[in-house]
């Protein structure tokens, strides 16, 4: 796997808890942005994409026995006729020669500008 991928079944657990939860999440989270590193969007450019593709999702995971949610932003490429560069015969694992699917995990908070006034806290 390439840096920064993931693997469908992951995708597709992430971003199913998202359209659960969004509605009474979003009202609890501080997820303000996404800090999206240029090495990834060149990745995906590289594939072939025309335009690429964001997808909300949630990891939820357990830290010292406190269930945690972290928002990810998964990104995939899209090609001239408007499909995911993505494809999977089973429904649950990537085709040999499917694009990938990444994630772009860089949430704000925590990696934020404090300076900015989209940042919403000046």
């Amino acid at each position: 796997m390439k840096k920064n991928t993931i693997t469908l079944k992951t995708a597709k657990r992430w971003t199913k808890r998202w359209r659960k939860m969004e509605d009474v999440y979003n009202a609890h989270q501080e997820c303000r942005a996404f800090n999206i590193p240029l090495e990834d969007l060149k990745d995906v450019i590289a594939e072939g994409a025309v335009t690429v593709r964001a997808y909300l999702g949630v990891h939820k995971q357990k830290i010292e026995s406190e269930t945690v949610f972290e928002e990810k932003l998964i990104i995939v490429g899209v090609d001239a006729n408007g499909k995911d560069m993505i494809s999977s015969k089973d429904g649950e694992v990537l085709d040999p020669d499917s694009g990938n699917i990444y994630d772009l995990t860089r949430p704000c908070p925590s990696f934020c500008d404090p300076d900015s006034p989209l940042n919403g806290t000046n």
